[in-house]
C-alpha cells in the first residue's frame, strides 16, 4: 500500500508539473504572438498601379514594409486631388500627390504636411503632334488639351504653362482622357496633352508620331510628387511614418539599383507593365526623377523647402492660390531616414 501512495503521489506532482509548465508555455507565447502583429498603414496614390511606382507595388514579394513591421495597403486614386482628399477624409494616412494639389488644399485651408520628397524633378510636359506646329506656352491658346483627370498634377502643370503666357484655363478647352491619354491625341480628338515623360515614353512606344514637348521644369522645376499626412496623423503617428519611410526609401534604392528586377515583376504588380522591355525604360526613367542635388549631398527624400517655396510663390503669384503659403510650417524632414 505504501509504495502504491508514494507512486501516486509522484505522479500528481509530475501532472501538476506539466500543467504549469504548459500554462507557462502559453504565457510565453502570448507576447510573441503580439510582437509578430504587423501595424496598419494606408497609402492614397495619385493613380491606379503603374510601372513606375513598381516599388510600392511589390511589397508581396519584396516585403520592404513588412520588414518594418508595417502592412502596407495601397489605395489607386485619379490624381493628386484624389490622394488628398483619402487623407482628409480618414480613408489613408499618407498621400502620394504632386505639390499642386497640395498647394491647393493648403489654399483651402487644410492643414497638411510634407514629410518625403519622392520625385525632386518636374517630369510633366505638355505635347502635341509636329504637324500642329506648336512650340511654346502661347500656341495652346485656344486649344483642345487633355489631362489625366481634373485633379491630377497633369493639369496644374497644365496651369503653370498658360501663366507663363497670359493664358488661364478659359482660353483652352481641358478634357479628361484618362491615364491612356495619348490616345486621344493621336486619335485627333485634343490638340495637345497634358503627361509625364513616362507617359510620353509609353506614348511613343503606341504609334505616338512626331511630337513637339514642352517640359514644365524649364520654366518651374519643382517636385513632382511629395508624401503628405495631415497635421494630426503626423503629431499622432510619428513613430509609425518614421516606419514607413524607412521601408519607402528601402524600396527606392532597390529599385534604383534592380531595374531589370523591378522590370520583371511590374509585370506582375502593374497594370501597364505587361511589356517587360517597356518597363526597364519607365523605371530608369523614374529612377532619374527620384535622385536630385540635394538627395545626393543629403539622401533619397530629402526636401529642399526654398523650392519648394519658389513654387508655392509662383502658384499665388499666377492666381492659382490666394493666400501666401508658408512652407517652413509645411515641410518637416525630421522623419526622413538618414543615412
Amino acid at each position: 500500500m505504501k509504495s502504491v501512495r508514494t507512486f501516486l503521489f509522484v505522479l500528481f506532482i509530475t501532472l501538476l508539473t506539466a500543467c504549469n509548465q504548459g500554462s507557462t508555455d502559453t504565457n510565453q507565447e502570448e507576447p510573441k504572438e503580439k510582437e509578430e502583429a504587423l501595424e496598419e498603414i494606408r497609402v492614397a496614390s495619385w493613380s491606379k498601379p503603374i510601372t513606375e511606382q513598381t516599388n510600392l507595388l511589390v511589397e508581396e514579394e519584396k516585403g520592404f514594409f513588412k520588414e518594418q513591421g508595417l502592412n502596407m495597403t495601397f489605395i489607386p486614386g485619379a490624381g493628386g486631388g484624389d490622394a488628398i482628399k483619402n487623407i482628409l477624409s480618414g480613408q489613408a494616412d499618407i498621400a502620394f500627390t504632386d505639390p499642386g494639389s497640395l498647394f491647393f488644399a493648403l489654399d483651402k485651408g487644410e492643414k497638411l504636411r510634407v514629410i518625403y520628397n519622392i520625385y525632386p524633378q518636374n517630369v510633366f510636359n505638355i505635347v502635341s503632334l509636329k504637324e500642329k506646329n506648336m512650340t511654346k506656352p502661347e500656341d495652346l491658346k485656344g486649344k483642345t488639351i487633355g489631362v489625366y483627370s481634373l485633379s491630377s498634377g497633369t493639369r496644374q502643370n497644365l496651369l503653370v504653362l498658360l501663366h507663363e503666357a497670359g493664358l488661364t484655363e478659359k482660353d483652352v478647352e481641358i478634357v479628361e482622357t484618362g491615364i491612356l491619354n495619348f490616345a486621344p491625341l493621336m486619335q485627333g480628338q485634343v490638340d495637345a496633352t497634358a503627361a509625364t515623360d513616362t507617359g510620353l515614353f509609353t506614348g511613343k512606344q503606341k504609334g505616338l508620331g512626331e511630337v513637339n514637348v514642352m517640359e514644365v521644369k524649364n520654366y518651374l522645376n519643382f517636385p513632382s510628387d511629395v508624401f503628405v499626412v495631415t497635421e494630426e496623423t503626423y503629431q499622432e503617428k510619428k513613430e509609425l511614418l518614421e516606419k514607413f519611410l524607412v521601408g519607402y526609401q528601402n524600396s527606392a534604392e532597390w529599385m534604383i539599383n534592380n531595374p531589370d528586377e523591378a522590370a520583371s515583376l511590374a509585370v506582375t504588380y502593374a497594370i501597364d507593365g505587361k511589356d517587360q522591355a517597356n518597363n526597364v525604360e519607365i523605371i530608369k526613367i523614374r529612377n532619374a526623377s527620384s535622385v536630385s542635388p540635394t538627395t545626393d549631398e543629403k539622401g533619397l527624400g530629402s526636401l529642399d523647402i526654398d523650392v519648394l517655396q519658389k513654387a508655392a510663390d509662383t502658384y499665388q503669384r499666377l492666381g492659382l492660390v490666394r493666400n501666401k503659403l508658408n512652407m517652413n510650417e509645411i515641410i518637416t524632414e525630421e522623419l526622413i531616414p538618414k543615412d
